[in-house]
C-alpha cells in the first residue's frame, strides 16, 4: 500500500531559457506544472503569462487540410523526430501550398457530389412520370394551356373535392408514395395565376419537368449518365489525392508532430510567473527521477533548480500517484471511484484487493462460473481496456477458488466428489450449503469475518492517524484505540460467554473495557483537543457538549451494530447462489431431453450476469460503508505530468 513519492521542483532562470526548459519539462514526461504564485506569501513583483500559443493556429490549418480529405493525422515517434527544426516561414508556406492543393481536390469533389445529388433528387423526380408516353416538346409549345407537374400532399388532395365548380382545379395523379400524389394540372393562360394560386395553397410543389426535352424516359437516362459522369470524376479526384497523401504523407506527419510537441512544451509557461527578466516554474516530479530531471536542466545554462520533500508541502496538496504491484494494481479501479487517498494518506489499494478478491469468492463461490466471468474480463480489458474487466479476471478466479471449497461446477453441487475422495479422502464435498447446520455456520462465519475486518479497519486508522498526528482520531475516536477497546470488547466478551461459556462479563470488565471507552469516545473532542493541544478544546458549554455528544454517540453504537449485521450479506449470498442454481436445475428436470441442455445453459448465463452484478456491488458497498469510511478521507487530487504521447 503506498502512494508514489513526489517532490516539489522550482526551476529558476532567464526568460531567454524558458523555452529550453519547458522542453526539457515536457519531454520528461514527469513534470506536472503547478502555480507558483500559491508557494510564495509575497508575490507582488510577480505576474503570470499570458501569451497566445503560436502553434495552436497552425496545428489547426494543417489538421483541416487533411482531415477534410478523410486522412488521418497521428503522433509519430520520438526517435522519428530526431534533428527535425522548422521555422516560422517554413511551416506557413507548406501549410498554405498543402491547404491549397487538398483544398482544391476537396473542392472538385465536393462540387461532383453536389451535381450527383442534384442528378439524383431530380431522377427521382422525374421517375414518377415515366410510363405516361408524355411528349415534353409538344407540351412547351402549348400557346393557350399552362401544364404543371409535381406532388401534393394527400392530405390536400383530399381537400380539393372542395372546389368541385372550379373546372380548372382538377389534378390528375399519375403515382404516388407514403405521403404524396405526383401527376399533373392544366389551366387556361388567362386562368393560370389563380390556379397556381390555389394548389400553392394546398402546399404544392412544382417539378420543372416541362423544361426538359424529349420524354421523360429520355430525361431519366441523360440525368443518369451526367450522374455516371460525375461518379468517374469523383473516382479519379479519389486516386489523385490518394496519391498526393501518399507524397506528403511522411511530411505532414512531421510537421504535425513536431507542431503538437511544441505546443504542448508551450503549453507549460502559462504556468510560469515572470519577475522582470527571469521566471519562477514550479511542479511536482517522482522522487525516484529527481536526477535524471535535474541532469537534463543542469545542461541549460542560467537555470537554477531546488527540490522539496512533497511530505514538507502538504499545505499544497501534493499531487497523488497510486504505486501498486501488479496483482493488486487492478483494485484501483475501486479506490479511485471512492476518491484518490491525499498524499500523506494511506493508499488502501492492497487492503481492497485483498478483501474483495476474498469477499466476491465467498459470496459467488462457483468453479465454472468463475472462470466464465474471469474470461469475460479478460475479453472486456483486451479489447475494450475497460479497468472494470481487469479487477474481474482476479475476482472470478477467487470465485473459481471458492467453488472448490464449496463444491460448486455451474451449479452442479457433486461434480468434484471424486476430487475430494482422491485429494483429501473425504466422502463427499466438505460443506453442504443447504444443510440446517451447515447454513447456520455459514452465517456464523460471516459475522465473524465482518468483526474481523471492521477491527482491521480500525487498526488501519489507528495507524494512519498516529503517522498523520491526529491524535484525536487516533486515540479517543469511534475508530481509534477507545472504539477499538470497545468493539473488541463488545464482541469477546458476549461472545465468549455465549458461545465458549467464558465467564469474562464481570463488573471490572464492563466498567473498563466498555464504558470507559465509551466515556472517551463521548469526551473526544475535549481530550483530543488537549492531546494536540489546541486552544479551544474547552467546550462553551458543559450541559450543550454533552447533550449533543450522547446523541451522536447513540448513533456510533447503532453505526456498530449496523456495520456487524451488513457482514450477514456475506452468508446470504452464499445461501442465494445455491437456492438459484437449485432453481434452475428443477425447472431442467421438469422438463428433460434437449429443453433440459437449454435451461441449464441459459439459467447458469441469467444467474451469472444478476448474481455477478449484485455480488459485485454488495462487495463494493462492503468495502466503502463498512471499511473505507473508518480510516479513509480522500479528497486527493490525481498525478497528471505534462505527456506528449501515451499515458503516464
Amino acid at each position: 500500500m503506498a502512494v508514489l513519492k513526489i517532490k516539489v521542483a522550482s526551476i529558476i532562470g532567464r526568460m531567454t531559457a524558458l523555452d529550453n526548459v519547458t522542453a526539457v519539462c515536457g519531454k520528461a514526461g514527469i513534470f506536472h506544472p503547478d502555480n507558483p504564485l500559491s508557494f510564495y506569501s509575497d508575490t507582488s513583483d510577480f505576474s503570470p503569462l499570458n501569451e497566445e500559443n503560436p502553434y495552436i493556429e497552425p496545428l489547426q490549418q494543417l489538421a483541416d487540410a487533411v482531415d477534410g480529405n478523410h486522412k488521418r493525422l497521428y503522433l509519430l515517434d520520438a526517435p522519428a523526430l530526431e534533428g527535425v527544426n522548422y521555422t516560422e516561414d517554413e511551416i506557413d508556406a507548406y501549410i498554405s501550398t498543402i491547404s491549397e492543393k487538398f483544398g482544391g481536390l476537396q473542392a472538385d469533389r465536393s462540387d461532383a457530389q453536389q451535381r450527383i445529388e442534384d442528378y439524383s433528387r431530380e431522377i427521382s423526380q422525374i421517375s414518377h412520370f415515366t410510363g405516361m408516353a408524355l411528349d415534353l416538346d409538344s407540351i412547351r409549345e402549348c400557346s393557350y394551356i399552362k401544364v404543371r407537374f409535381g406532388f401534393i400532399p394527400k392530405e390536400s388532395f383530399e381537400k380539393l373535392k372542395h372546389y368541385d365548380q372550379n373546372p380548372y382545379i382538377i389534378f390528375f395523379p399519375c403515382s404516388s408514395d407514403d405521403e404524396h400524389y405526383w401527376g399533373i394540372y392544366f389551366s387556361p393562360v388567362d386562368q393560370v395565376s389563380e390556379v397556381d394560386r390555389i394548389f400553392s395553397s394546398l402546399y404544392f410543389q412544382r417539378v420543372r419537368l416541362a423544361e426538359l426535352k424529349d420524354t421523360p424516359e429520355q430525361a431519366v437516362a441523360d440525368l443518369r449518365s451526367a450522374r455516371e459522369v460525375q461518379l468517374e470524376r469523383i473516382q479519379r479526384i479519389d486516386s489523385q489525392l490518394s496519391s498526393l497523401w501518399e507524397q506528403e504523407k511522411d511530411h505532414c506527419l512531421k510537421l504535425y508532430s513536431w507542431l503538437r510537441e511544441h505546443s504542448v512544451y508551450f503549453g507549460i509557461r502559462h504556468f510560469a510567473a515572470r519577475y522582470n527578466d527571469n521566471f519562477i516554474l514550479t511542479g511536482w516530479i517522482p522522487a525516484e527521477d529527481e536526477a535524471l530531471f535535474r541532469a537534463e536542466l543542469d545542461k541549460i545554462p542560467s537555470v537554477e533548480l531546488y527540490f522539496e520533500d512533497a511530505s514538507e508541502e502538504l499545505a499544497h496538496s501534493p499531487p497523488v500517484k497510486l504505486k501498486n504491484h501488479k496483482p493488486f494494481k487492478p483494485f484501483e479501479f475501486f479506490v479511485d471511484m471512492y476518491g484518490l487517498p491525499q498524499y500523506n494518506e494511506l493508499d488502501p489499494t492492497t487492503f481492497v484487493a485483498i478483501t474483495y478478491f476474498l469477499l466476491f469468492g465467498i459470496m459467488f463461490a462457483d468453479v465454472g462460473q468463475g472462470i466464465c466471468v474471469s474470461i469475460v474480463g479478460w475479453l472486456m480489458w483486451k479489447f475494450k481496456k475497460m479497468k472494470l474487466g481487469q479487477a474481474l479476471i482476479p475476482c472470478g478466479i477467487s470465485s473459481a477458488v471458492f467453488g472448490v471449497v464449496f463444491g460448486s461446477v455451474f451449479g452442479y453441487e457433486h461434480v468434484l466428489d471424486p476430487f475430494y475422495q482422491s485429494v483429501f479422502g473425504l466422502k463427499s464435498k466438505p460443506i453442504e450449503i443447504m444443510e440446517p447446520d451447515a447454513t447456520v455456520g455459514i452465517i456464523i462465519a460471516a459475522v465473524c469475518i465482518g468483526i474481523f475486518l471492521v477491527l482491521t479497519a480500525i487498526l488501519i486508522n489507528i495507524v494512519c492517524s498516529l503517522k498523520q498526528k491526529h491524535y484525536q482520531r487516533a486515540l479517543f475516536g469511534p475508530n481509534g484505540i477507545a472504539g477499538f477497546v470497545f468493539y473488541g470488547g463488545l464482541v469477546l466478551g458476549f461472545g465468549g460467554q455465549m458461545v465458549l461459556g467464558w465467564p469474562i462479563l464481570s463488573l471490572p470488565y464492563i466498567l473498563l473495557v466498555i464504558v470507559l471507552p465509551l466515556i472517551i469516545i463521548l469526551f473526544q473532542e475535549v481530550l483530543g483537543g488537549l492531546a494536540e493541544h489546541r486552544p479551544d478544546w474547552k467546550p462553551d458549554s458543559w450541559g450543550s457538549y454533552i447533550a449533543e455528544n450522547f446523541f451522536e454517540l447513540f448513533e456510533v453504537l447503532l453505526a456498530y451494530a449496523s456495520n456487524t449485521i451488513s457482514f450477514l450479506r456475506v452468508g446470504a449470498f452464499v445461501l442465494v447462489h445455491a437456492g438459484m442454481m437449485t432453481m434452475v436445475f428443477t425447472l431442467a428436470d421438469m422438463s428433460g431431453g434437449i429443453a433440459y441442455i437449454l435451461i441449464v445453459v441459459i439459467g447458469n448465463i441469467i444467474v451469472m450476469g444478476m448474481e455477478g452484478l449484485l455480488v459485485g456491488i454488495q462487495v463494493m458497498r462492503l468495502e466503502f460503508y463498512e471499511m473505507f469510511s473508518r480510516f479513509f478521507e480522500g479528497g486527493g487530487r490525481p498525478f497528471k505530468p505534462v505527456v506528449v504521447r501515451g499515458e503516464f
